[in-house]
This record gives C-alpha cells, sequence and structure tokens, in this order.
C-alpha cells in the first residue's frame, strides 16, 4: 500500500475509534448507575450488556492482532451477553477501558510493512483494512445502542451529544468561526461543544 495512503487510513481509523468511544462514554456519563443494567424488554440488551459485548470483542480482536486468530479460544461470547448480579458500574467501565487499550495497543504501532499483511478472523482472511473496517463498523453499531439506551432513560433531561433540532444553520455558522478539521475527534468535539452552548443560551 502506499505510505500515504496507508499513514492517513491509519490516522483516520484511530482519530474515528477515539471519536466513538467517547461518544459512548459522553452518553454513559449521563446515565444514574443504576440505568447502566436496565433493558427496554426480556429480549433487549442493557448498556452494561452491549459495553462487556464490545470490550469482550475487542480484547479477542485486537490481542496479537497481527499473529493470531481474532477469535480466541478462551473466549466466551455467549457469557458477554450475561451480567452478573453483584456488577458495578465501576466493573463495566473497567472491562470497557481494557477492551479500548487492546484497540488502540495494536493499531498504533501498525508500520507500512504491516498493511501487506492478512490476518484471520474465524478462519477468514482480512487484509489489514478490512479487519479494522469491520471492527469499526461493529463498535459504530453498538455505540449506536448506547446512545439510543441513553437518551431514552435521561429522555428531556438529555444533553445532546448531535447538532440539536432545528441547530443545522447555527451549527454551519459555528464551524465556519472555528479550525476545521478531518479528524474525526475533533470533529465530534465541536458538536458537543455546539451543543452545549445551543442548550446554555436556550
Amino acid at each position: 500500500m502506499n505510505e500515504a495512503i496507508a499513514r492517513d487510513y491509519l490516522n483516520d481509523a484511530l482519530s474515528s475509534f477515539r471519536a466513538y468511544r467517547k461518544l459512548a462514554e459522553k452518553a454513559v456519563e449521563q446515565l444514574k448507575d443504576q440505568e447502566l443494567f436496565i433493558t427496554l424488554d426480556e429480549e433487549g440488551n442493557s448498556v452494561a450488556v452491549i459495553m462487556k459485548h464490545m470490550a469482550g470483542n475487542m480484547i479477542s480482536r485486537w490481542t496479537d492482532f497481527l499473529t493470531s486468530d481474532g477469535e480466541k479460544p478462551d473466549r466466551h461470547r455467549d457469557m458477554e451477553f450475561v451480567i452478573e448480579p453483584d456488577t458495578t458500574k465501576q466493573d463495566v467501565m473497567a472491562y470497557w477501558q481494557r477492551g479500548w487499550e487492546c484497540v488502540f495497543g495494536a493499531l498504533e504501532p501498525l508500520t507500512l510493512e504491516d498493511f501487506d499483511k492478512k490476518i484471520l478472523i474465524r478462519g477468514e482472511a482480512h487484509s489489514i483494512v478490512q479487519a479494522i473496517n469491520r471492527q469499526m463498523a461493529h463498535y459504530a453499531y453498538h455505540i449506536g445502542q448506547i446512545v439510543f439506551l441513553a437518551k431514552h432513560f435521561r429522555s428531556s433531561e438529555w444533553n445532546s451529544l448531535s447538532i440539536p433540532k432545528n441547530k443545522s444553520a447555527e451549527f454551519n455558522s459555528f464551524l465556519s468561526t472555528s479550525s476545521r478539521t478531518a479528524d474525526r475527534e475533533k470533529q465530534f468535539d465541536a458538536v458537543v461543544d455546539f451543543a452545549r452552548k445551543s442548550e446554555t443560551n436556550s
């Protein structure tokens, strides 16, 4: 792969993962501790379950990323959807943190030569780009669920993490007075900053 393309792709992937992580954590910050464990119905997953599943996936996929199958033999996926009665928010957050450490610990050291390698997920060969994209889509899907649940539970007390309703024109004006960036994490920070200022002024 061309060096500049590989570098730009990796930097964008890293900033996207950081932005998604921040989105989830800012949603979780708004929840009362007990709301982390509530499901909408018997078949639904709680925020805690989603976070536990994501972390289990991360630990499996990104540990020894370049040298072993991403589906580790010691992973117990079904148990990721079970929350023990004595589980606390601190337990969930610690496991979540461990998962993200695996993500960035695998991605940040990647070299240009690594982009020529193939890795396995459940025995299926993936290019590095395919493997990263696969996990990006998976995490975005579940983080959307986390935000939906958090917004539902907080209802009128929810602090927006996106452009507020009927504020698109104002947001575009806000961007015109701030430094432009292609960095996903910084873009997210700008949206949250705008939403906070909009709520303060309303």
